[in-house]
């Protein structure tokens, strides 16, 4: 069975730093395209940021570029979200995906590219 699981959310106070890991089990993750999204309350659930499979090409949204950084180790098996300055917006259920590609330095941007999904974590920044 194929299983990613976050850890590492919680709560922390606005300009804080969190650091999010995303373990998978089942299969080698090694070559998927791995991202992070988030849903806050009443809200969509948005692109944060990806890695290639390759780990060469990375993707934010605008509004986390220079605070946040995903990373990835393939002999864990595990992709990482590093969150610095955090602030009240950032607040939301945070999940890791991946996807089989064919090209090793694809990543995606859009939900409905992603076939695996975690069940999240929760990051909560006070003011």
């Amino acid at each position: 069975q194929v299983r990613l699981v976050e850890s590492g959310g919680g709560l922390v106070q606005a300009g804080g730093s969190l650091r999010l890991s995303c373990a998978a089990s089942g299969r080698t993750f090694s070559t998927y395209a791995k991202g992070w999204f988030r849903q806050a309350p009443g809200k969509e659930r948005e692109f944060v940021a990806a890695i290639s499979g390759n780990g060469d090409n990375r993707a934010y949204t605008d509004s986390v570029k220079g605070r946040f950084t995903i990373s990835r180790d393939n002999a864990k098996n595990t992709v990482y979200l590093q969150m610095n300055s955090l602030n009240p917006e950032d607040t939301a259920v945070y999940y890791c995906t991946a996807v089989s590609t064919v090209y090793s330095g694809t990543y995606y941007t859009t939900p409905g590219e992603y076939y695996y999904w975690g069940q999240g974590t929760q990051v909560t920044v006070s003011s």
